[in-house]
């Protein structure tokens, strides 16, 4: 954990612009604080008195802001998506940050609950199609004004802090993919915007987005030919029955689903009066169908209506399409690394421009914790000895208390399924392998076990009986 935590450190957070070396190492110095104690408060994170004021002396500074404490990790997973092999997958997808309890904090904006307080974080992340991440591509926060009830359409369409501009955003701040990648957006029911779809044709840009409203459509590109799009998708032949996993959701439980897919082409009028700032010319789009064949008892069918560019002439190419959108739950995974591993509403300062670069560095550690469920999986470094991942006195710990023999050779594998475990995953074929969350808990507790030991070999050093 700590040299890994040292590398991640360093390489998200070693050459931010801070006009100061002095501060970029007191940045770094932060975040390996952050990374080695995620949860808590910010003197849980910091643990010292030391670190906590310097932290708070960190942010004091103009030029400590969200975009550059943001920039290096920002950079590297820019990097890494223009190196990839493979399709990346941008997850886009909005969470809310809650600090109504801050009462000295001025300038925050709405909520949709309650009357609260706090920003809207619009995060992109960047995915292979495996599920692994790569990193955090963008993310805005985003204050949500107070508006009359009434507000004349066109004077919202003009507003410019308009939320619904999020997604066109969040697609504009990660840019176009180099000439050898391909990089596609994916996103929920917030993202079926006429104007956001349109953006995404005329940069040429690949997008799967799950359909919020059964809107007026073309079937093919005929105009005469007038249909609403989810009755049309429930209509079109199956082309292939497929099981996919279902995430937990609404209090029901991670299953896998037989579901039928479907797909053909349509064509999305231009939008009278107009939705947002777009075009007049109309879409040409797929349109993947996925539902849920007999569901559990008491259980909603799965189903999914899928607007995206790419071309579906055939099953395969419509089931590549679902197993993309199917990556989706991956960025409410990150939200909830965010939020109970990080602790990101936790912090009691009093100021924004202090808050908001503590944000970006908890939503990097965020990215780390999500990390440590793709080490569990990574085939390639499973066999590999776990000392070359971890210290040793970690892996030591481990073995005696998993395998009651402190110097057993133990690979990264091994030695990860026994941190899941004392995390509550109980190791069986039926549970699937470890997500971050349990990782994480096995991690507090082995920490807590390795500082045990650390502290009576102290004890041993000063000769106290």
């Amino acid at each position: 954990m700590e040299a890994l935590a040292i590398r991640f450190a360093q390489e998200n957070f070693g050459d931010a612009e801070l006009g100061d070396q002095r501060l970029t190492k007191r940045l770094v110095r932060a975040a390996l604080r952050m990374l080695e104690h995620p949860e808590g408060t910010l003197p849980a994170k910091m643990q010292t008195p030391a670190d906590l004021k310097g932290l708070y002396r960190l942010v004091d500074h103009d030029q400590v802001t969200h975009a550059a404490v943001l920039q290096t990790h920002r950079e590297l997973t820019l990097s890494r998506m223009a190196e990839s092999e493979e399709v990346v997958l941008l997850i886009h997808d909005t969470t809310q940050l809650n600090y109504t309890s801050r009462k000295s904090l001025e300038g925050l904006g709405q909520l949709a609950a309650g009357g609260g307080k706090g920003y809207l974080a619009h995060n992109t992340l960047a995915v292979k199609e495996d599920g692994s991440v790569i990193g955090l591509a963008n993310q805005i926060l985003y204050l949500r004004p107070k508006v009359p009830k009434k507000e004349p359409r066109e004077k919202r369409r003009q507003r410019r802090n308009r939320e619904t501009r999020l997604w066109k955003a969040g697609s504009e701040a990660v840019g176009p993919p180099p000439p050898t990648c391909k990089w596609v957006d994916v996103c929920d029911r917030g993202g079926d915007l006429f104007e956001y779809l349109d953006h995404k044709h005329v940069q040429d840009g690949d997008y799967v987005v799950r359909s919020k409203h059964n809107r007026v459509v073309w079937a093919g590109n005929d105009p005469d030919r007038v249909v609403k799009l989810h009755d049309y998708a429930r209509s079109l032949d199956t082309l292939e029955t497929h099981e996919i996993k279902v995430s937990v959701n609404n209090g029901c439980q991670a299953r896998m689903a037989r579901v039928r897919v479907a797909a053909g082409r349509v064509t999305l009028p231009v939008p009278k009066p107009k939705c947002g700032e777009h075009g007049d010319e109309p879409l040409e789009a797929s349109v993947v169908q996925v539902k849920e064949i007999d569901p559990p008892k008491g259980v909603k069918a799965l189903e999914w209506v899928l607007l995206t560019n790419e071309p579906c002439r055939s099953a395969q190419d419509a089931l590549r399409v679902a197993g993309w959108y199917a990556k989706r739950p991956i960025v409410e995974e990150y939200h909830k690394a965010m939020k109970t591993g990080c602790g990101i509403e936790l912090p009691q300062l009093t100021d924004k421009s202090r808050l908001e670069p503590v944000i970006a560095m908890i939503s990097v550690v965020a990215v780390f914790l999500l990390g440590l469920r793709d080490a569990a999986r990574d085939e390639r470094k499973a066999p590999e000895p776990a000392e070359n991942f971890v210290p040793t006195t970690y892996v030591k710990v481990i073995n005696a208390c998993r395998w009651k023999d402190a110097k057993r050779p133990t690979t990264l594998y091994e030695f990860l399924l026994a941190v899941a475990r004392m995390g509550g995953h109980q190791n069986r074929k039926s549970d699937g392998p470890p997500g971050w969350l349990t990782l994480w808990r096995g991690w507090q507790q082995l920490i807590v076990m390795v500082t045990a030991v650390e502290a009576v070999k102290a004890v041993e050093r000063c000769g106290v009986s």
